[in-house]
């Protein structure tokens, strides 16, 4: 896949491109049928499916401080329309000057001279160009001047809900990850460096935990979840805790992953988180004991919910590449 970031570099129009246009965030299965879509259609006609997208958000250069957490950061969002079978992402460094565009001379400009545009999707609810005045009536009424043709999408809906980036950030935020997961078609995932903790998890409670320094936005509910963690191009299971560590009294937000059958240093390492099932909710503790107890029944039942959804051969990894389920020798503190 082609990422273009700069119009400018752009020698020459597309052939005969099939273009759709968005933020995309989440690339959920609205946005995934989008791109169904511009690929059936420039199969159709010989052309090259594509996608302008933006970075930053939009509305966190128009009203900084409100834009919306991101479900997807830029580079995962690219990775997952690169997957989707797209040909050409244009993405387009989003600035006050490029928002002051008109939407006449956006569709002229760029779309028409610039890209070459002959089809066009988009989805129901379209605006674009200078104070958004831009909308598929239009697009409808320039097509006939500059010779291409406008595909609207209806909306999707999934169990009576509306698949949109603003129903997943509700989903994930109330931490309904089940549901979250039927409209991304995905799990929720975050990713984050793994930094140095308070040493509580092993020392304490028996439990080391690897503490993330998120890259990610988009953060579920605080309590503790059954998740998958993947090391290394390994995948384990685990469970992870949002909160603040109310036990212990006045602590920062943090999210702290006790992965099962592994006992590496992970500290400086990227790791991906993700989301299976919200366990319980965070409370306080009236004992450190109390703590690790329960800490010990929400692994038991993050396995029950785990590892019935390992397919058959496939495995799961403890530490230095053994198989779950079989003991490491000098078990180390993960931090």
């Amino acid at each position: 896949m082609a990422v273009i970031y700069d119009l400018e570099k752009l020698e020459k129009p597309l052939k005969n491109p099939v273009l759709t246009i968005g933020n995309f965030d989440g690339v959920h299965r609205g946005h995934l049928a989008l791109f169904e879509l511009i690929k059936e259609r420039a199969r159709a006609i010989g052309g090259q499916p594509a996608v302008m997208t933006f970075e930053p958000h939009p509305l966190k250069v128009m009203a900084p401080g409100n834009g919306p957490a991101l479900i997807t950061p830029t580079a995962k969002k690219l990775k997952l329309i690169e997957e989707a079978g797209i040909d050409v992402v244009f993405c387009i460094p989003f600035t006050k000057e490029f928002a002051s565009i008109h939407a006449p001379d956006f569709v002229e400009r760029i779309l028409v001279k610039k890209i070459g545009v002959k089809e066009l999707v988009v989805g129901y609810d379209c605006a674009f160009g200078f104070r958004r005045e831009g909308n598929i009536e239009l697009l409808k009424e320039l097509s006939e001047r500059f010779h291409y043709v406008v595909h609207v999408m209806k909306p999707i809906h999934i169990d009576h809900t509306l698949v949109s980036s603003t129903s997943v950030r509700k989903l994930v935020q109330e931490g309904n990850l089940s549901e979250a997961k039927k409209l991304l078609g995905r799990n929720h995932e975050i990713s984050g460096v793994v930094v140095t903790g308070k040493n509580r998890g092993g020392r304490l409670l028996g439990f080391p935990t690897a503490n993330l320094h998120l890259i990610d936005e988009l953060i579920p509910k605080q309590g503790v979840y059954a998740v998958k963690v993947h090391v290394d191009n390994r995948t384990y299971n685990g469970v992870t805790n949002i909160g603040y560590n109310p036990t212990f009294g006045n602590g920062q937000m943090s999210v702290e992953t006790h992965i099962l059958d592994f006992s590496e240093d992970l500290v400086g390492k990227t790791i991906q988180v993700d989301f299976i099932e919200r366990l319980r909710e965070e409370k306080t503790f009236q004992s450190i004991k109390e703590l690790a107890d329960q800490i010990a029944k929400d692994i038991i039942q993050a396995r029950e919910i785990l590892e019935p959804q390992e397919k058959p051969g496939q495995r799961l990894y403890g530490a230095s590449g053994q198989e779950a389920g079989v003991e490491a020798e000098g078990d180390r503190e993960i931090r």
